[in-house]
């Protein structure tokens, strides 16, 4: 269900097409046993090399993931590249709207790097840094109008790529 909400609000907040495959394998390889976390770097860089046609992955994992410098991560992109992972694992809540909502916010942020959007300074966008659920629960689940533009401007130059 949460794959859903996110490929919905990446269709209607971002406007990507989105395709959902089928589950791939748990990415053993990335596992750091000292942190009981999955790198999210090295699950990323095998989501670039997965060749389905499509110009941008995300990957969505229900394990904790990590970067070497930060102790956990929500979600992790490679700047203006071509993979992101986002994990669920931190977002759960009671309410299963909350959830549903982080999970796309985290989303959308990451599909913003993806396009080339560095954080926000404005506060009221999805690209501002958030470093904790409060502070991402307080986001909307909109670009400001700078990154608004930066997004459609990007998604300009990939559909004239693509053809």
């Amino acid at each position: 269900m949460a794959v859903s909400v996110i490929a919905a609000n990446l269709q209607a907040v971002a406007g990507l097409n989105t395709g959902i495959l089928p589950p791939i394998e748990s990415p053993d390889y990335a596992y750091v046993p000292v942190r009981n976390q999955f790198d999210a770097t090295r699950i990323i860089k095998q989501l670039a090399f997965f060749r389905d046609g499509a110009p941008f992955k995300l990957g969505i994992i229900a394990h904790d993931i990590c970067s070497p410098i930060l102790s956990f991560v929500y979600g992790e992109s490679q700047l203006g590249g071509k993979a992101a992972l986002v994990s669920l694992n931190r977002l759960f809540d009671n309410n299963p709207e909350t959830f549903y909502q982080r999970a796309a916010k985290i989303s959308l942020h990451e599909a913003g790097h993806l396009l080339g959007l560095g954080h926000c300074w404005e506060s009221f966008c999805i690209m501002h840094f958030s470093s904790n659920l409060e502070a991402l629960d307080s986001l909307p689940i909109s670009f400001c109008t700078a990154c608004e533009y930066e997004i459609k401007r990007h998604l300009r130059t990939v559909v004239a790529d693509e053809k």
